[in-house]
């Protein structure tokens, strides 16, 4: 009996280190020099890819501060446009233009991305 609740044990361990929620980052751009926005800061933008624990996937632009992209204000992406991946990003004061190889396209205005959002 004991070998049996072990062997369970061992298996649920085994299982949520497999399923544990992770990211990886597909893309990954970092605003020029010459685009200087209000906050003073440099910002970065990523194409990330969520795995949650009960097996969903999800794509997300995640654009702010952090260059790590743990935080920021963050854009869904359909997970057809994230696997064909990104063709280009441009900066400019207004904003950030996300171009997908599949000719879609994202504009995220820097209102929505300054001073930490």
């Amino acid at each position: 009996m004991l070998g049996v609740v072990g062997g369970v044990l061992l298996t649920t361990a085994f299982m949520t280190v497999m399923w544990w929620p992770r990211s990886e980052v597909l893309h990954r751009a970092e605003a020029p020099a010459s685009v200087v926005y209000e906050d003073g800061s440099p910002h970065f933008l990523g194409l990330v890819h969520r795995h949650t624990l009960s097996g969903r996937h999800d794509y997300r632009l995640v654009i702010g501060r952090d260059p790590g992209l743990s935080y920021g204000h963050w854009v869904d992406v359909g997970a057809f446009e994230a696997v064909e991946g990104v063709q280009s990003t441009a900066w400019t004061a207004e904003g950030v233009r996300v171009r997908f190889r599949t000719g879609h396209e994202v504009f995220v205005p820097a209102e929505y991305f300054l001073f930490g959002r």
